[in-house]
């Protein structure tokens, strides 16, 4: 039998989840709208409150069946069912399902991948907020039509790869998702109509800094105990070093130390490199 593989993914989602909370109150998972807002962690709070409301404003008139695909920690169908919407969740992560039933409990979760998904029945809107980028975008688009009603509607609020979009040597830029270019030309392929496309970018970039700031102060405890280790039990660090890059490999020890330490991670980075949309689009009849 194989090596199980770490989903670094799914606990850094739940550490995520658990680190917001305690900033901010409630367990959000996306991006700020920074517009208007100074950048510092007492502020992430009403920017993520100001992110909400902008994509809640692409809403078309309800109440409507939603399946929110990817539905994080369960704080936008707690929203949603508080404004009259029927929200159903899909979402992989045993740990953010059970967040999910607990910040929702009037929501039907579904415990997996949406490529697994089957729906006994067809929905008024498929929302995908920050998780279309970690489905591969045919089978997004095709499968998100598929569980829609006829008429109804899907709605993206996602980062983008510009035709910019580089890495240097081994380090990602900030940011990522599916190529833009490649995005439009699937949704013009596709049986819909574009209803609404407003780009974001700009407004949600300054959500980078503020990750930044904060892998800097873990960067600067690892450090100080990386010192102290090196001082009074230099064979302790010596094992540790060793036991961390034969966890982690090379690449992965380089990525997180440019990330614990690095300053590329900055909202003109985004910027250069990224699009964050949100599109409305309507499954025509």
């Amino acid at each position: 039998m194989g090596k199980k593989r770490l989903d670094s993914r799914s606990v850094g989602l739940d550490v995520a989840a658990e680190l917001v909370k305690w900033l901010t109150g409630a367990e959000n998972l996306h991006y700020g709208l920074w517009t208007g807002l100074e950048v510092n962690a007492s502020n992430l709070g009403a920017a993520q409150a100001a992110y909400t409301a902008k994509l809640f404003a692409f809403l078309p008139d309800g109440p409507l069946s939603i399946l929110d695909i990817g539905g994080g920690a369960g704080e936008t169908a707690k929203e949603l069912i508080a404004l009259g919407h029927r929200v159903e969740i899909v979402v992989p992560s045993r740990c953010l399902a059970d967040r999910c039933r607990n910040n929702a409990p009037q929501a039907k979760v579904h415990e997996m991948t949406f490529e697994d998904f089957e729906a006994a029945e067809r929905f008024n809107l498929c929302l995908f907020s920050e998780s279309f980028q970690y489905i591969p975008l045919e089978t997004a688009l095709d499968k998100a039509l598929k569980v829609t009603q006829p008429g109804g509607h899907v709605l993206i609020a996602d980062c983008f790869r510009s035709e910019g979009f580089a890495v240097a040597g081994e380090v990602r830029p900030p940011g990522g998702g599916h190529p833009i270019a490649k995005f439009r030309k699937a949704v013009a392929a596709l049986p819909v109509e574009e209803l609404a496309s407003e780009d974001i970018t700009e407004a949600v970039a300054p959500s980078i800094v503020l990750e930044q700031e904060l892998f800097h102060v873990f960067g600067k405890a690892v450090d100080r105990i990386d010192s102290e280790l090196l001082i009074k039990r230099p064979g302790t660090r010596w094992a540790t070093a060793h036991l961390l890059k034969l966890i982690l490999g090379r690449r992965r020890l380089a990525r997180l130390d440019a990330r614990l330490r690095g300053n590329f991670r900055t909202s003109e980075a985004f910027i250069r490199n990224n699009r964050y949309m949100i599109t409305l689009l309507r499954k025509l009849p």
